[in-house]
């Protein structure tokens, strides 16, 4: 044999001889994202549920449970796992008191006293001989007393003297071996010999309730003036806040409130020629007066602002600031950084563009340049500013421009020191691109919702979102409408297609929002085909008449209402879709528990916001616990008026022209 492959056998064999060997198998923990590469998302006050498979060749009983840290915590804490005969596997949880990343993995280990007490009872009752048997219990009493507390060794030994005592018979011994007892001693002191743990340690991020549950109201201050063409103040924006408080939401949203640029500043309609008196895009930030960290004149000072936010939070509100990261050509960064921004050849800066849409009032950052560390610092810097001015809650412009590391580097760098900031993702690109940027940190993102108004893209897309994996990490905001998008069933449906897209965004997710000018149904596109609206607000300064007859004040006020009111519309993942024999009425349900009873609430929309519809309507009785032949009555918390329904198949009729949708609770 040649020497060198008996020198690789002695390697393997002294390799073999110091390698450990698991006793037992943790597979298929649940729940995590990506084999533990990102945290799964819960809010504060979730009861987080832990399951996995545990696996042991033989008969022997095993034992399990799950092990956490909570953020600040040095020391771990557990909790027992449970078996579930029916699913095979192990479940286990614990409360979630705390924001912040939680830590969590899993504990397995043979079951030796429960493994022994079974077979004890099940020779006992065989009639056969037990003495060693008997003595073997002995044995591990004796082994858990070293590691009890004083009274707790005395009960110990105290059994361990029973167990030996052979002046009693053994049959005896092993009956009083089985007292409660003696179990629950032993399985809090007798260590484990071939404990193990799950090969890694899992993280769950807990957000604060508004992560999941808030109804988003965005607005333009600079169009809160009551007067024509004056440019609108934050003292204007404070004296909005009472409306937008009655209707019942709970975030009010600005975009950019800084400095807009001069150079290349865009007109009207996105006109590359404007006036003096035009206030130019608010997304091409930075003049003379500052950039990402100072405010428009025109808007105020940054006590104004303060003054606003102090505001809005009298009104249990809070106020969410668009985070955009790019520049005018006048952004102080240009003179102070170029190494920033994008060269040319020609020594030019590049401008932003999104073909065929040119943004030349926009330079976007070169967030790989050499000075890598320094840009990302100011990034991160201009949030930790906006934050001491009292703001948690930020949306992201186009988060897909920019770097994926710059992002999981910029939300941990912020949650660090703040762990109560939510991120809003505005995100409208490839599905794979945005559900990379939730795992990345954000708590919330943008849907593909304004998108979706058939009965089947709705209910394939919102499935999609609260019953597949998705539900682990992504919250879908589903915004009615924004403005850069204005869908061509607003645009051609009027009133009853506002209500429609209001009644789906309010009930379908526990996160939704609108566009000011929705509630007035602004529907006029700059032309035909296109999804920009006419004289759009990012251009434009616009005073608004809110005392219009045909708004929709009442509406949503009504709708946002139900939401409070109701735990069903406040959580994702109780949403499901069933049969109605018309498709143009969508019909599902969402349920919930509800101080210690439970909310069902039976949905049923026309989309078709031109003509009436009626169908028959599934009731899934079974899971309502509803009765298949009784009569029950179902509650239209949007009119007032109760039904009486019987059995699964009820009837609905719709007109849009009085009625888009039956919101619908049952009574017990």
């Amino acid at each position: 044999m040649p020497p060198q492959r008996t020198a690789t056998k002695r390697t393997t064999k002294r390799a073999v001889a110091t390698r450990v060997f698991p006793h037992l198998a943790i597979e298929c923990v649940a729940p995590q994202l990506d084999c533990g590469r990102f945290a799964v998302k819960r809010v504060l006050g979730d009861s987080f549920e832990v399951s996995a498979d545990i696996l042991k060749d033989g008969h022997d009983q095993l034992a399990a449970r799950v092990r956490w840290r909570a953020p600040g915590d040095a020391d771990w804490r557990t909790a027992a796992m449970v078996y579930e005969n029916d699913t095979d596997r192990w479940s286990g949880g614990f409360p979630l008191d705390r924001i912040g990343a939680w830590r969590y993995t899993v504990d397995a280990w043979t079951d030796h006293f429960g493994t022994w007490r079974g077979e004890l009872r099940k020779k006992l009752e065989a009639g056969q001989d037990v003495s060693l048997e008997v003595l073997e219990g002995a044995i591990m009493a004796e082994r858990a007393s070293r590691h009890a507390t004083a009274d707790a060794r005395k009960a110990l030994r105290q059994w361990v003297a029973t167990l030996r005592d052979i002046t009693v018979d053994a049959s005896q011994r092993a009956t009083a071996a089985l007292d409660l007892a003696l179990l629950a001693l032993m399985e809090e002191h007798l260590l484990p010999d071939d404990l193990t743990s799950y090969d890694r340690e899992l993280v769950v991020w807990v957000d604060r309730e508004p992560a999941r549950f808030a109804a988003w109201y965005e607005m333009f201050p600079r169009s809160q003036s009551t007067v024509p063409g004056v440019h609108g103040t934050f003292a204007d924006a404070e004296r909005a806040l009472p409306r937008i408080a009655r209707l019942g939401f709970d975030v009010v949203y600005l975009p950019p409130i800084h400095p807009v640029g001069h150079t290349n500043k865009k007109g009207p309609n996105n006109s590359l020629e404007a006036r003096p008196e035009d206030p130019g895009s608010p997304w091409a930030i930075g003049n003379e007066f500052g950039g990402h960290t100072a405010v428009d004149p025109r808007l105020g000072t940054i006590e104004d602002f303060d003054r606003f936010v102090q505001a809005a939070h009298r009104l249990n509100m809070e106020i969410a600031l668009d985070y955009a990261l790019q520049c005018s050509p006048d952004h102080p960064w240009l003179k102070e950084h170029p190494e920033w921004f994008f060269i040319r050849p020609d020594g030019s800066i590049k401008y932003a563009e999104n073909p065929p849409k040119k943004y030349q009032d926009i330079y976007p950052m070169n967030f790989w340049c050499e000075d890598r560390e320094g840009l990302w610092n100011a990034c991160r810097d201009i949030l930790l500013f906006w934050i001491d001015h009292g703001v948690r809650t930020f949306r992201v412009d186009n988060p897909h421009t920019k770097p994926f590391a710059f992002w999981e580097w910029v939300i941990g760098e912020v949650h660090e020191r703040h762990p109560d900031v939510i991120f809003l993702s505005e995100a409208f690109t490839r599905p794979k691109r945005m559900k990379h940027l939730a795992k990345l940190g954000f708590s919330e993102s943008y849907t593909y919702f304004t998108w979706r108004n058939t009965p089947g893209e709705l209910r394939e897309y919102l499935t999609e979102l609260t019953h597949s994996p998705m539900a682990e990490y992504f919250r879908g905001n589903l915004f009615t409408n924004t403005p850069d998008i204005l869908h061509e069933y607003l645009q051609r449906g009027g009133m009853p297609a506002f209500r429609v897209r209001l009644l789906l965004a309010a009930t379908l997710s526990p996160l939704y929002g609108i566009y000011s000018g929705f509630e007035l149904g602004e529907n006029v596109p700059v032309r035909e085909g296109s999804e920009e609206y006419l004289h759009s607000e990012k251009y434009e300064v616009r005073v608004r008449d809110w005392s219009a007859p045909e708004s929709l004040d009442p509406d949503i006020e009504r709708i946002n209402t139900i939401r409070r009111e109701h735990r069903a519309l406040q959580l994702s993942t109780n949403l499901s879709f069933h049969l109605s024999e018309n498709d143009q009425i969508l019909f599902y349900v969402k349920s919930a528990p509800d101080f210690g009873g439970r909310d069902d609430l039976l949905i049923a929309v026309n989309l078709d916001p031109a003509h009436a519809q009626e169908t028959m309507v599934h009731v899934p009785l079974d899971r309502l616990d509803l009765p298949a032949d009784a009569p029950y009555v179902v509650h239209d918390l949007l009119t007032g008026a109760r039904y009486t329904w019987r059995g699964s198949r009820n009837y609905v009729r719709l007109d849009p022209g009085v009625q888009v949708a039956h919101v619908l609770h049952v009574e017990r």
